[in-house]
């Protein structure tokens, strides 16, 4: 059965691929195209593949004059949130591709979700790369008793630290504790210098031109480490397999799964 999608963020840099890969498949069928921009034009003819006869919206409430199934969402922290509560409680499944929403906005999400009996599957990075790196930083998380953690993005990016890097440090606060020698607070000198602890890990996010989105997970023991690192190029094609595989995988999720490593390893969390 074609699965009815609905891209919020339709025009913009991962949203844009998303949208031309599911105009050209047999599997998905575009049926919403939500931007901030452009709104009233057909969204096949503002990509240049040619009239698709569906007119780009500015909200939820308009794209939701036509039957969706799954909501899509690569905007931005600050409207994510409403957007999903609003799809879940229409009884939409929902993807998030969006960074900057914490521990306690998933957990409300989720209670939402499991009230309604829909999915919703949110993922700091759908890149296949970046969730193996995700998958062996919390398998060298019981093995190792230290670490902190470089996230890095473009100079223009607004959330610190990246969705990334956040999931990661959160979920590795459920694995193990990390052992920091001398407490932050204890710091001589400038003590934000040692990062923002998330989930008891240092974050130190560098926002620089040159980059794109990468983060690399360090881990120290005595006379050795380990870094285990993951670098996006230019491109958003790395984040379409994965938004697809989830779009596909929600329908049949109730509650929230967070991470598209729990997606590839189901049969491996014990790690």
């Amino acid at each position: 059965m074609t699965i009815r999608v609905a891209v919020a963020g339709a025009t913009g840099w991962t949203g844009n691929l998303l949208t031309r890969t599911i105009l050209s498949s047999k599997e998905f069928e575009l049926t919403g195209a939500i931007a901030r921009k452009h709104a009233g034009r057909d969204i096949g003819l503002h990509l240049g593949m040619g009239e698709v006869g569906l007119p780009i919206v500015v909200d939820l409430n308009a794209a939701l004059e036509r039957t969706i199934d799954v909501l899509v969402d690569y905007t931005s922290a600050s409207s994510v949130k409403g957007r999903t509560l609003q799809a879940i409680d229409r009884g939409l499944g929902v993807v998030i591709g969006s960074s900057g929403l914490t521990a306690d906005d998933y957990a409300e999400i989720d209670e939402a979700a499991r009230s309604s009996r829909v999915g919703v599957i949110a993922a700091g990075n759908f890149s296949i790369t970046a969730a193996l790196a995700k998958h062996f930083s919390l398998f060298a998380t019981r093995h190792i008793s230290a670490w902190e953690i470089i996230d890095y993005a473009s100079a223009n990016k607004t959330d610190a630290p990246s969705g990334t890097t956040r999931e990661l440090a959160e979920e590795m606060a459920g694995i193990a504790t990390n052992h920091i020698e001398l407490p932050i607070d204890q710091t001589h000198g400038s003590p934000e210098a040692r990062g923002v602890l998330i989930g008891g890990t240092p974050i130190h996010s560098i926002r620089l031109p040159g980059y794109v989105i990468g983060f690399e997970t360090i881990f120290g023991l005595p006379e050795e480490r380990l870094t285990i690192r993951h670098d996006a190029g230019s491109g958003a094609m790395p984040y379409v397999a994965g938004t697809l595989l989830a779009i596909r995988k929600v329908m049949t999720t109730v509650g929230l799964i967070r991470g598209l490593d729990r997606l590839l390893f189901q049969q491996d969390r014990g790690i």
